[in-house]
């Protein structure tokens, strides 16, 4: 599998990164998974505080610890745990995010983090507090390096132009071409796109995506007599549209995608292993809304 650079770091990550937050919670199933991704050589692992209540970044520590130095392990935080155990608040604070790191090293078995990602943010947040927290960690050895997770342009513009974050997760799809907007943001400030979501919950799979658009409704900008156009468009192009849904991201960045049994992520490993012609993206293209964000603007 072809590797990509995080910004200007020394990470390089697998062009497909799993992302854990749908790993089953039976060990065993959830083994098949992270074994099936091992072989495929996926090097990149996703996860967060947030997911499971922390029970993700259990497991995925009992299941990676023998293969630390061969992979690459993303968590987040921000989401801060009620103390009455019921939901959670944001907290982008530094005495927080010092003591989350230590809570999240603890829960993966490893001594660092190779991609620390703050969960979200907003506009009320401490940003330098934040920055000069992800910084005084990489500098203690505890975190390789750090990104953001988010969709909010305002948001990330801010963190991007005050800090060294190599990467921004944000989700992106065929049908949710907002963040085409702001690559060359990303561009300008050295940071890589992470792509989440870019199969659109399943609708840009060759065989289930009608399926699901039918009982989905509307979806984003799209009404449902949209959607269904479109995927109908999409599949007359004669290519399986899971190929041509994450070679259409991959032109700007990684894809991390989630799996909940072995299966599909075999599926996803097939689509990405056909090949897609350029010309057949630039039609996929045209065929597709290219939407803007309407909130959280700079």
């Amino acid at each position: 599998m072809e590797k990509r650079q995080l910004g200007k770091s020394d990470v390089s990550i697998s062009e497909i990164g799993l992302g854990c937050m749908s790993l089953p919670s039976n060990l065993e199933e959830a083994e098949k998974i992270i074994q099936t991704a091992l072989e495929h050589g996926i090097t990149y692992y996703d996860t967060a505080d947030l997911y499971d209540q922390g029970e993700n970044e259990k497991m995925l520590g009992s299941l990676l610890k023998s293969h630390r130095q061969e992979i690459i392990i993303a968590t987040k935080v921000g989401n801060r745990p009620n103390e009455n155990g019921d939901g959670w608040h944001w907290d982008a604070s530094k005495e927080w995010i010092q003591k989350a790191i230590h809570d999240s090293l603890k829960r993966l078995q490893t001594d660092y983090i190779d991609v620390y990602q703050l969960h979200g943010g907003t506009m009320e947040d401490n940003v330098d507090e934040v920055i000069d927290t992800m910084e005084s960690l990489k500098k203690d050895g505890l975190i390789r390096e750090y990104g953001i997770s988010s969709i909010r342009p305002n948001v990330i513009n801010r963190f991007l132009n005050k800090s060294s974050a190599v990467s921004v997760m944000m989700q992106y799809s065929l049908l949710d071409r907002r963040p085409e907007e702001w690559l060359s943001l990303l561009e300008q400030n050295d940071s890589s796109l992470l792509s989440r979501g870019s199969l659109a919950k399943g609708l840009l799979t060759e065989d289930e995506g009608l399926i699901r658009a039918k009982k989905t409704g509307d979806y984003l900008s799209y009404s449902n007599k949209e959607l269904l156009d479109t995927l109908v468009k999409l599949k007359a192009l004669d290519i399986p549209l899971n190929s041509i849904a994450l070679h259409y991201v991959l032109q700007n960045g990684a894809a991390i995608v989630g799996a909940s049994s072995k299966e599909q992520l075999m599926e996803t490993i097939e689509a990405y292993k056909s090949k897609v012609s350029i010309e057949i993206l630039e039609k996929a293209a045209e065929i597709t809304k290219k939407d803007k964000y309407t909130e959280h603007r700079l």
